[in-house]
């Protein structure tokens, strides 16, 4: 019998992706998310549905190019860990130097929700579960909602359509 706090599907592990330059490897950003995607496969990362391509602007607001932003679930044994430590290592592959918070970016892969699990991030590269600014990003928050409409935040259980109406408001459309 399914229990009635679950806030998730089962199975249910998504990661946001978003880029705004270019890569050497790939080129331009729709073309690196493509591949960023392609990358996870070799490691038992299996996508289950995807989002349509997004494009917004960055956030906080600055002068950067434009955002191509997208939302995935995926099905792995990976532990959080192991997958946090999986996308980074899928960043470096197609260029991302970390230097400056808030900077325009090859490649950006979040894990914000791994099955409901709520934990907060710490030594040993345990991630922050759900990803602690989720609730206030429209680039995530409408593909997600592409995908899995009835999701709801583990946390406060909140549902999409407040979260969507009570996020900052931000220049974005779907491609």
């Amino acid at each position: 019998m399914a229990s009635r706090n679950r806030v998730t599907k089962p199975g249910g592990i998504f990661i946001a992706l978003g880029a705004n330059l270019p890569s050497v490897a790939y080129g331009k950003p729709r073309a690196t998310l493509e591949a960023a995607l392609s990358l996870l496969a070799p490691d038992g990362i299996s996508i289950l549905r995807r989002s349509s391509w997004w494009q917004s602007g960055p956030q906080p607001a600055s002068t950067q190019p434009d955002f191509i932003n997208g939302v995935v679930e995926v099905e792995t044994a990976l532990s959080p860990a192991d997958l946090l430590a999986r996308l980074h290592a899928v960043e470096s592959a197609c260029g991302r130097v970390r230097q400056d918070r808030w900077e325009a970016r090859v490649l950006d892969l979040d894990l914000i929700d791994y099955r409901g699990q709520q934990q907060s991030g710490g030594l040993g590269g345990e991630p922050s579960l759900p990803h602690p600014r989720l609730a206030e990003r429209l680039f995530v928050l409408l593909p997600l909602q592409e995908i899995e409409p009835d999701w709801r935040h583990p946390v406060t259980g909140a549902a999409l359509p407040e979260l969507i109406s009570s996020a900052e408001p931000l220049r974005i459309n779907r491609l």
